[in-house]
């Protein structure tokens, strides 16, 4: 179990929420063949859960610090929108996990590396933003993931002290944010199986968000 109740709980958005970052690799391995570049999987794992800047350090340390990043860009969202157009479905047990916490009224709320426009549109369909009491996303922090900024947000807004936060991260750059904000941090792998380094900034490691339904029970639902 968990080393304290959690009095709010915090979720990431792609691979967390959304099963989209299969769609975000596949996208930058095709906008990689339209450039000519050589792509590798393993680019990728460095990238995920980071913001854009980030990403863009990344992509010049691989290909030379005068690779043209912005106009990348474009390319790599536009066969990603494609994708997302043609397949996008939610992560097992969200609907589920999120119906315990209205139960509990317990408050959540969205830390994401994303912009809040792609937020609103990728959770519009499953009428998911109603659902939580804020989304932290990008320009509502000054440093992204894997600094702690993000989480640190969301927990100001909730009112709630980070360490009495859980943390909901695919990624291990969300788990290293997570984690440097001081709260319980729970992996639910996605593209990436948590490294040594991870499990030991974790405070579990599940296999998907059903999992997570466990670390409720017991709770005493509130009372209508």
């Amino acid at each position: 179990m968990l080393p304290r109740p959690p009095k709010a709980v915090i979720f990431d958005m792609d691979g967390l929420l959304i099963d989209s970052e299969i769609h975000y690799r596949n996208a930058l391995m095709a906008a990689g063949a339209e450039r000519g570049l050589s792509m590798t999987t393993s680019l990728y794992d460095g990238m995920l859960g980071q913001p854009w800047s980030g990403n863009a350090q990344l992509l010049r340390a691989h290909y030379g610090a005068d690779f043209d990043a912005e106009s990348f860009r474009p390319i790599w969202l536009s066969h990603f929108n494609r994708l997302m157009a043609q397949d996008l479905r939610l992560k097992p047990g969200v609907v589920e996990l999120l119906d315990r916490l209205d139960r509990l009224e317990l408050p959540r709320a969205i830390a994401t590396s994303s912009a809040h426009h792609q937020v609103e549109h990728h959770l519009a369909g499953f009428d998911l933003i109603r659902r939580f009491d804020t989304v932290v996303a990008q320009g509502d922090y000054k440093r992204g993931k894997p600094e702690p900024d993000p989480y640190l947000v969301a927990a100001d807004r909730l009112g709630i002290a980070a360490t009495d936060c859980l943390a909901l991260e695919d990624s291990h750059n969300g788990i290293r944010s997570a984690s440097s904000a001081g709260m319980m941090a729970v992996m639910v792998p996605d593209l990436l199986a948590p490294t040594d380094e991870i499990v030991g900034l974790c405070a579990h490691v599940v296999q998907d968000l059903l999992e997570c339904l466990a670390f409720f029970e017991g709770r005493h639902e509130a009372r209508a």
